[in-house]
This record gives C-alpha cells, structure tokens and sequence, in this order.
C-alpha cells in the first residue's frame, strides 16, 4: 500500500469515526424529552449501550457546546440547545392569524384541528390547536407521520409525480403495489376537493383534510380534522368538510407558507 493509500484510508477511519460520534451525541440528548428533563451517566449508558468512558467523554463535550447542562441529578438541556430552539421557533411558528383560524375551528367543531406539510415521504404538523372533549386526538407539532396513510396524506399528493407516488409506497407496509391506490386517492381527493379517512394510519382514529394553497395555488400544506370515529358519523362529515375548506381559503388568503414544506 502506498502512502497516499494509506493517508486516504486514515482519513477516510477518522470520518468514520467522526459521523459515529455525532450520531452517538444525537443518541443522549434524545434521551431528553419533557417527561424525563434530566438524565444520569447511569441512564445514558443502559440506553444508548455506550462504554461509561465514552458516554462521559461525549457528555463532558456536550457540555463544552453548551448542548447539555449540568444538574445536581445528571444533566439536562444546556442553553445551546435553547438558542436552537428559539430559532426553529421564529422560524417555523405559524402566524398568529393562521392560530386564530384554527382555534376558532377546534372550538366550533369540537375536534382537533392540524396543519400538516409535506417533507420527504412524510409529513410533519407545523401547527395545532387540540379538542375541547377530554378523549381526543393528540398531534403535537414537529411529529412526523407517514404519506402512505391519512387524510391530509391524500390532500398532500395532489401534486404528485409518478415517481414519488412509488417513493411512498415503496415506504408503505404493503409496498410498490399501494402506489395505485396511493393515485386513486389523491385523484378523489382533488376532484371532491376534501379528503377522509378512517384507521387508517391511528385505529379507531376519523380524519377530514381540505387543501391550503399557496399564492400560484398548488397545495403548500393540509388542514384536517380529526378524532375519535364514532365522532366523525357520515352526516356529519360534508359538514365538517365544509367548515375546513372556508378556513382554508381564510388561511390560503393570508399567504401561508412555511420553510419545513417541499414540493413533491
């Protein structure tokens, strides 16, 4: 081996070692989350299956970052992390106008309301606004859920292009075969101009979605409804739907957009 091969293979061990190390960074501080704001040395190892040495040499670095904090329990979020956090929030927070919308809505119809984007294959709730009645549907903003599924799914892939449709369904349980129904449900749903769907991604679970369209009218995000099916009876579903396409149109007309949302 020459010694420009073996420089190369040096360099290419240390990336290596480089990405493993980040990866394994991300691992602890997802271990923080609003049910569990602290954790031990003793709870990172057991989770993430890291040698005691290596989680606290990543740890004390997180640390360096300002990514973690110390705290006489273990360590929690450090000011770093919140920094990011301010800034993903002016960034990705929805206007106030577009709440207010939303809120009116989850009052009045008595469901929760969320506004979903497309991302990839999947799409991830940039806002919501929950239902009054203590049995409810939980959607709490960044959740990433699947494109294959849903409602607001089928709003989404209005746009579509052949090869993403087989993206997605390539992602889905039944695989490339789901790509004609994936199709069939985006071409009903932008003929009906609202989309429904029942367990199909929660059990038990009823959601309405209609399209919000952005200022060259091609769909930016989705505004659904959703709860409990037994909620959702068929009588009612027209009239739901209707209510979300007049806020949609009061939301399309405000100028929505968002920099989490991708054309498909």
């Amino acid at each position: 081996m020459s010694e420009g091969q073996a420089r190369a293979g040096g360099d290419s061990d240390q990336q290596a070692g480089g990405v493993r190390s980040v990866r394994r960074a991300f691992d602890i501080l997802a271990l923080l989350t609003e049910d569990r704001p602290v954790i031990t040395l003793r709870e990172i190892t057991e989770s993430t299956g890291l040698a005691k040495t290596t989680a606290l040499r990543l740890v004390q670095t997180l640390e360096e970052t300002g990514l973690l904090g110390s705290h006489p329990s273990g360590y929690t979020a450090g000011p770093a992390l919140w920094r990011w956090a301010h800034l993903a929030r002016s960034q990705w927070e929805v206007s106030q106008e577009t709440r207010k919308v939303m809120r009116d809505l989850a009052d009045r119809l008595g469901e929760t309301v969320n506004l979903f984007v497309a991302r990839g294959v999947h799409r991830i709730c940039v806002a919501h606004e929950e239902s009054p009645h203590p049995l409810r549907h939980v959607v709490d903003v960044g959740d990433e859920q699947p494109l294959w599924a849903g409602a607001s799914s089928k709003i989404l892939l209005h746009d579509a292009s052949e090869v993403f449709l087989r993206r997605v369904a390539a992602a889905s349980p039944q695989g490339e075969a789901h790509v004609e129904r994936l199709r069939a449900w985006a071409t009903e749903a932008a003929g009906r101009g609202y989309a429904v769907s029942s367990s199909e991604w929660d059990e038990g679970l009823t959601a309405v979605a209609v399209p919000v369209t952005g200022r060259t009218g091609k769909v930016v995000a989705s505004l659904s409804l959703s709860g409990p099916s037994h909620r959702f009876p068929y009588e009612a579903v027209e009239r739901f739907a209707t209510e979300l396409a007049e806020g949609a149109r009061l939301i399309s007309g405000q100028g929505f957009s968002h920099p989490l949302s991708s054309a498909v």
